[in-house]
């Protein structure tokens, strides 16, 4: 219901400023495309490398176990008749301690990946925040929407403008 409301909201503000005596000529709306902008911002694509900088290695790593256990595996299963009880035993049991590590690994590298993955989603929301909050002071925006915009015409989508003051940041820094 909350959500409802919230996605509601902009639009709703929009009709009140139309329908409340406000002339539409002095009413300056922009829609900005949340999700494009967050797709396309070259801080999302320095985000990602970072993040793929950071975690690519140990990601890497997992892979070349995960395919050591199925060489191990496929040893286990076509040599099994050629060995011992006791060889069998102990591969089997290196075997399920190595998964065991690996599911560990695994869990560890999910957890702190989703981890990071949030610090840089929070501070590349909070860099569009800000332009967007830039981009409508300076161009005299009186009303910016985004989300639970069911349509927007070209005429009042600022997307590009916004993706445009964002690269400029980049670029400066």
């Amino acid at each position: 219901m909350i959500r409802a409301l919230r996605a509601a909201l902009p639009v709703l503000l929009a009709a009140a400023l139309a329908w409340g005596g406000v002339a539409a000529a002095d009413t300056r709306i922009g829609f900005v495309n949340a999700g494009r902008v967050t797709s396309e911002a070259p801080q999302a694509e320095a985000a990602r490398a970072s993040l793929e900088e950071e975690f690519g290695a140990r990601d890497r790593a997992m892979s070349e176990e995960q395919e050591a256990l199925r060489e191990l595996e496929d040893r286990l299963n076509r040599d099994s008749a050629a060995m011992s009880e006791g060889q069998q035993q102990a591969l089997q049991r290196d075997l399920i301690a190595r998964q065991r590590e690996l599911r560990r690994a695994e869990e560890e590298f999910r957890e702190d990946f989703n981890m990071r993955r949030n610090e840089e989603l929070g501070r590349l929301q909070r860099r569009i925040v800000e332009a967007i909050n830039d981009l409508a002071e300076a161009e005299g925006f009186d009303l910016i929407v985004s989300e639970g915009v069911i349509y927007a015409s070209d005429r009042v989508d600022i997307t590009d403008r916004v993706l445009e003051r964002l690269q400029r940041d980049f670029d400066n820094n």
